[in-house]
């Protein structure tokens, strides 16, 4: 199949699912009349939607309607933005508090991503993390990530810096969940340290990471319990926002 059959596909399937959205139920005949293609087209189109469940066949035999999968994906992504929108006012206290960039990173496919991001105050207060994907073993918000669950350690355990771990054994992850709070120094750039602490969802599991990054000299590691006690605090309040009442 070529690529223009392909996207053609695509844009096809899509025009299904917004017809079904727009009228509820519909027939394969009348899908195919609409997107003017042949019925056995638009029954293609239906079956591997059906798959995905993304679209189910309704009581009325012969008609298909919008699947539980389209409220699963729905779901998923107004969770995603619920959570950044509801942890920005906190971001924007502890960026304040802490005096260094707070981000929320999130599991994505083995890292962790950041969502969101308030720089701190100081006129020195590092890069635009948002959209970023960070490896887990270097980061504190993915070994936050790794110690409760949320993202597995990889395979291999690329170095960075001289202070990359690079064996899973020693990352502290057990030592990370009794203590609430993990900490990166200079672990994925030379003269960057960070600390982070787990964000709960409303079924108690941890779906994100609240974390403080800034230079290693101002970000020293004698305040990093400081920090982190703070960022747990932090990390609360953001969970209390979306909806953990743990």
């Amino acid at each position: 199949m070529s690529n223009s059959t392909s996207v053609q596909s695509v844009d096809r399937a899509i025009a299904i699912l917004e017809i079904l959205a727009r009228d509820g139920a519909s027939r394969v005949t009348d899908l195919a009349t609409e997107l003017d293609v042949h019925k056995s087209t638009a029954f293609r189109l239906l079956s591997a939607l059906e798959q995905g469940g993304l679209v189910e066949q309704s009581g009325d035999r012969g008609r298909y309607r919008l699947g539980f999968g389209v409220v699963r994906l729905a779901g998923a992504a107004t969770a995603r933005l619920d959570l950044s929108g509801e942890s920005r006012p906190v971001c924007l206290r502890l960026a304040e508090e802490i005096g260094e960039t707070v981000s929320v990173a999130v599991p994505r496919n083995g890292d962790a991503v950041n969502i969101t991001q308030v720089r701190g105050p100081a006129a020195i207060s590092g890069h635009n993390w948002v959209g970023q994907r960070t490896p887990s073993h270097a980061t504190s918000s993915g070994k936050v990530l790794l110690a409760f669950g949320a993202l597995r350690p990889p395979a291999e355990l690329e170095r960075y810096t001289p202070n990359t771990i690079t064996s899973a054994d020693e990352l502290g992850l057990e030592e990370i969940k009794e203590r609430g709070w993990a900490t990166a120094v200079e672990e994925l750039e030379v003269g960057l340290n960070a600390v982070a602490a787990p964000i709960r969802g409303s079924d108690e599991s941890v779906v994100a990471a609240v974390s403080a990054s800034g230079p290693s000299y101002r970000l020293t590691q004698e305040r990093l319990p400081e920090v982190g006690a703070t960022l747990v605090a932090g990390a609360n309040e953001i969970s209390q926002r979306i909806g953990y009442y743990g």
